[in-house]
């Protein structure tokens, strides 16, 4: 068997279920009037898929459990970020490994076997296989402990999305949603249920120090331009909320990534390719399985310094990078039916 037992974050994210148990506490603790509520606000009805952070614990707080527990199946397709995709000069496909299994805070977690027929059943020029990649990607292994806090049973199916153009994830997306349909139906799997979809995304990385010596400081650093930057974000959002459509996804592309060269930012959300790759196949999924679109709702939006922070340090936990002005984060969650 081959596990993944590396971590690549064992300073933001959580490793042992001490820790989990514990940061589940401090949320109730100190934000869990906004949890209860927004809980409420989204009702009971499990989600087919989800929008969710993968930044520091510490800093995103709330909004994990809100949105991870939206999650009911045993089968979690998520979508990841391929943060160092360029080093390994990947692009153009989607990233699955061949591990059997991957470690989460409570013990082992298992990867679906639905991951070995679907990538039977794909194009070759759809996707690779590279483990590699897999082990250095963070944007996973954020959700994991989540995910396993609320179901110690689940499995799972990764998915990196590195740089390509939209027009080649319309094509991927629809050969990945018409394998998981072909499977869903002949398993008689429903889906909120049995087999759930987590796209996993940072919003916008803002601020003129600390990003590799680039300004992402677009409306300035002053206290007045969060505001700016709040409304920009939520303007995005709305680009992946309410009625879902390819041409709404385009347009969250567009916001995102510049029109001359895919490979580049427009705006700094690092999941400008996982947010387009993961709606378009659910959102074709739905419509294949339900002849109907997808409906997205807000969760909620924060950022690395709009609340105080949860403690952590006692946890043997912290922080990865700073959170002011000049650098900071923000945090987009939708819940999708």
């Amino acid at each position: 068997m081959k596990a993944r037992t590396n971590l690549v974050d064992t300073v933001g994210f959580a490793q042992y279920p001490w820790q989990m148990d514990s940061l589940m506490n401090r949320i109730n603790k100190y934000q869990g009037k906004l949890l209860n509520e927004t809980m409420e606000k989204l009702g009971k009805i499990p989600a087919k898929a989800v929008v969710t952070p993968h930044d520091d614990y510490t800093y995103v707080g709330y909004l994990y459990p809100a949105t991870l527990s939206q999650i009911k199946a045993k089968t979690i397709f998520i979508f990841g970020v391929a943060h160092k995709a360029a080093r390994l000069h990947l692009e153009n496909k989607i990233i699955f490994d061949s591990f059997t299994e991957w470690k989460g805070p409570y013990g082992m977690i298992k990867v679906s076997p639905l991951r070995n027929e679907i990538i039977k059943m794909l194009p070759k020029d759809d996707y690779i296989v590279n483990d590699s990649m897999q082990s250095i990607e963070h944007s996973v292994e954020a959700e994991i402990p989540w995910l396993q806090y609320f179901d110690r049973n689940i499995q799972i199916v990764s998915i990196l999305v590195p740089a390509m153009p939209f027009k080649k994830m319309q094509k991927i997306a629809a050969d990945l949603s018409s394998a998981i349909a072909k499977i869903a139906k002949s398993r008689n799997m429903n889906w909120g249920k049995d087999y759930a979809f987590v796209i996993s995304t940072d919003a916008v990385h803002y601020g003129d120090q600390g990003w590799g010596g680039k300004n992402f400081a677009y409306y300035g650093t002053s206290c007045s331009s969060y505001a700016n930057v709040k409304g920009h974000e939520l303007e995005i959002l709305h680009s992946i909320s309410g009625n879902l459509s390819s041409g709404k996804i385009h347009n969250f592309f567009d916001m995102t990534v510049q029109p001359d060269d895919f490979r580049k930012y427009k705006w700094t959300w690092c999941g400008r390719y996982s947010v387009p790759m993961g709606l378009l196949t659910v959102n074709d999924l739905n419509e294949d399985l339900y002849h109907e679109p997808l409906r997205g709702r807000v969760i909620g939006y924060s950022s690395s310094i709009e609340r105080k922070q949860i403690p952590v340090n006692d946890l043997k936990m912290g922080v990865t990078a700073p959170a002011n002005n000049h650098h900071w984060v923000g945090y987009a969650a939708v819940k999708y039916n």
